[in-house]
């Protein structure tokens, strides 16, 4: 109520505020205790909620304004912040930021009319030893002013790193799904002799003759759920999700394929090198994998680090 008498003494004045109030609510603030408020030393909480509070206003704008407490806490760590759990709840409210809610995804599985001979090589474990051994694959859908869009992404198991992805205003196999793969196999390193799973839903794009010739070229391996529900595909699926909920719900209307698609390169970048993944002990994708790859480089022998 400080604040709101500050706001509004140069208008009225202070006492006449202050009479009002005291009127309308019963006893409230003296012209006398404001006064006293105004001369008190501030606490040291104060003074220190102060200067982390722009901190995390800086921190939450900057990662898409999506960071609920746990990660808004290990944000504020890794820059170097000695604060707690509650302390970050508390200027979390202070400030009047909340994490992002996820809501329900659509599904956009269209199956094949065709037979789907694919295996299930995952068997609903998404857990990898190392990048590039195996990759996770889905499509979903923007709503914008001039119609449908879609997303089509590949992700790296091991890292959650986004492999590959393209924004289309077609779902067919050439204009999306391949599209992502392509990317997916020029920038995404691979592990030497080892045969790379390639997990999918049953969506017809996965099964055309163009993308299967495509994983056979790289002698990459096809793999679909055997039951054919979200569960087989649930790494895909809550990537989906996130997106949806950190960046497409993040605002009321898209006016076109180009605005989305441009706001999804970004987003993308963010996610593989910026945004801290719980399941990654709070790193990014980038991290784990330079990690994964310094780690092989310290393993080689003498000979084989000078070439």
């Amino acid at each position: 109520m400080i604040r709101y008498i500050d706001a509004h003494k140069d208008r009225f004045g202070v006492e006449r505020i202050c009479r009002v109030l005291s009127e309308a609510e019963g006893g409230f603030i003296t012209s006398r205790g404001y006064r006293a408020a105004k001369t008190r030393v501030r606490s040291a909480r104060d003074l220190k909620d102060d200067m982390l509070i722009p901190e995390i206003q800086r921190i939450y704008a900057e990662n898409y304004s999506v960071y609920g407490v746990r990660k808004m806490w290990h944000a504020m760590r890794r820059e170097g912040w000695d604060i707690g759990r509650d302390q970050t709840y508390r200027l979390m409210r202070k400030a009047g930021i909340t994490g992002a809610v996820r809501g329900r995804k659509p599904r956009t599985t269209v199956p094949a009319p065709v037979p789907d001979h694919r295996p299930d090589l995952v068997e609903r474990n998404f857990k990898a030893p190392a990048p590039g051994v195996l990759w996770v694959a889905d499509i979903t859908y923007v709503r914008t002013s001039a119609g449908f869009v879609y997303t089509a992404f590949v992700i790296d198991a091991y890292s959650r790193r986004i492999v590959g992805w393209a924004t289309r205003s077609s779902m067919t196999t050439e204009a999306l799904s391949l599209e992502a793969l392509e990317h997916a196999l020029a920038t995404a390193r691979r592990q030497k002799n080892v045969g790379l799973v390639h997990h999918s839903d049953r969506g017809g794009q996965y099964v055309a003759v163009a993308y299967t010739e495509k994983l056979t070229d790289h002698g990459i391996h096809p793999s679909v759920g055997s039951i054919g529900d979200s569960y087989d595909n649930a790494l895909a699926e809550t990537i989906n999700g996130l997106y949806k909920t950190e960046l497409i719900y993040s605002q009321p209307a898209w006016r076109s394929l180009t605005e989305v698609e441009f706001a999804t390169m970004n987003w993308v970048h963010w996610w593989n090198t910026a945004r801290l993944h719980e399941h990654l002990g709070h790193q990014t994708p980038a991290e784990v994998e330079a990690a994964y790859y310094e780690h092989q480089r310290e393993e080689l022998p003498a000979s084989e680090k000078r070439n």
